[in-house]
């Protein structure tokens, strides 16, 4: 199942993977000023899943779930409920998938797709050095939304890949259902005397300690398929000569990675910007075009490298890792992944340190949460999200959407009385 989606200045294609869920494929956008459509991501998807827990007793120490690889995270896909799960603005598509003979099984209402207008501000000014006079500007933040919720065992996952009119895509990815709990001895948390594992989140209610880490295979085509990476940093420098009565300054010192060991990256080492460009072309003003990631939750294991869940998970060690586009290399936890000892992983693969200047490139992105469970998340938790986002850089030659229209607002009003912006996109199956 293939559905060609266009809205506003966005044209991609969405399909459904049994093991990945939603795949995010030939995203462009057009540009106004060239009158064209300009390549973005060629496919993006949820690679892995791990999920290991932090409980040492006997009967929960092997609990590490690898949520794609083992149960297959478009498998554990669940209906979406119209005004619930979705707005009401919302379009549903089923999903479909192959059973042991070959047959399809219908997956009804897998994605919603809506244009979500939460009264955000895409841009803006006020202008009041002009005397006697106010100038202002205000364009709402209207974007497209893809949603799926993966339910795998306890756990509730929702999905979003969210298109922006300005160039960026969002992914968010929230977690809500229910904890892992173990029955305990313990009413209050003053008879506890040894290493819990967790919280005590009820009467003889053990919440153990775990992780969530997401990571993401992003193909991203720049413009073209011949992309760089560059990690750009941002440098503490003196002020030498008296050239100045300030001390010091900073400023942006960029690298392009040759290989793939140049381009393996714990986020919070240093500040700075990491982007794919596409070094064989150029704004006007000579900038390299090019895309950069936002990172959202940057955590990092905090497991041994030799412990026997780190071995299998070992993709998850850096936040960042960039690879030759290799089709045999979509699964970060690798192609049998219940079978793993951990020598078929996106680690693995990166040992072979192969270049990956100005050549079709992959970035793999690991998004993490270190859970810590608290009385809140008890016996269901309210949803914990976070994401990352690929933002134009240099990709435009100025604010590509400066000629969005402001909307004007109809005669219906809420409750307040306060008048309704009307909803005059579409977008096109």
């Amino acid at each position: 199942m293939v559905a060609c989606l266009r809205w506003d200045n966005w044209d991609f294609h969405l399909s459904f993977d049994a093991r990945a869920g939603p795949i995010i494929s030939l995203a462009s956008i057009f540009d106004l000023q060239k009158q064209k459509f300009r390549k973005v991501l060629y496919q993006g998807f949820l690679s892995e899943v791990f999920v290991p827990y932090m409980d040492l007793n006997e009967e929960w120490y092997y609990r590490v779930f690898f949520d794609a690889g083992e149960y297959g995270y478009g498998l554990c896909a669940v209906p979406l409920e119209p005004l619930r799960d979705c707005p009401e603005n919302a379009v549903f598509m089923d999903a479909y998938v192959a059973d042991h003979n070959g047959a399809p099984v219908n997956m009804p209402n897998i994605f919603c797709i809506f244009e979500r207008y939460a009264g955000d501000v895409m841009w803006r000014h006020t202008e009041t050095a002009i005397p006697g006079k106010v100038i202002r500007e205000v364009r709402p933040e209207v974007t497209l939304v893809v949603r799926m919720v993966s339910t795998v065992g306890n756990y509730d996952y929702i999905n979003d890949w969210e298109f922006k009119q300005s160039g960026s895509i969002k992914v968010t990815v929230g977690l809500t259902g229910l904890l892992e709990v173990r029955g305990s001895m313990y009413t209050h948390t003053d008879q506890i005397k040894e290493e819990a594992y967790g919280t005590l989140l009820a009467e003889n209610t053990l919440g153990a300690n775990h992780d969530h880490f997401f990571t993401y295979h992003l193909d991203l085509d720049v413009d073209g398929d011949a992309n760089s990476f560059v990690r750009s940093q941002l440098r503490t420098t003196p002020v030498a000569d008296d050239l100045s009565p300030r001390k010091s300054y900073w400023r942006v010192v960029s690298e392009t990675a040759k290989s793939e060991s140049d381009a393996r990256i714990k986020l919070g080492e240093a500040q700075g910007d990491l982007l794919v460009v596409n070094p064989n072309k150029r704004t006007d003003m000579g900038n390299v075009i090019g895309y950069r990631l936002i990172p959202g939750s940057a955590a990092a294991p905090l497991l041994s490298d030799d412990d026997y869940p780190q071995i299998r998970g070992a993709f998850t060690k850096y936040n960042l890792w960039i690879t030759p586009y290799n089709k045999s290399e979509k699964w970060a936890g690798g192609l049998f992944v219940d079978q793993s000892r951990g020598d078929d992983t996106l680690a693995r693969w990166s040992l072979r340190d192969r270049e990956i200047k100005n050549t079709d490139i992959v970035l793999w992105y690991t998004l993490g949460f270190h859970h810590v469970p608290y009385q809140e998340d008890f016996p269901v938790m309210t949803t914990l999200s976070s994401g990352f986002e690929l933002r134009p850089a240099n990709f435009f030659e100025s604010n590509p959407v400066l000629k969005v229209k402001p909307r004007q607002p109809d005669n219906r009003t809420d409750l307040s009385g306060a008048s309704r912006v009307p909803n005059p996109m579409g977008f096109l199956f």
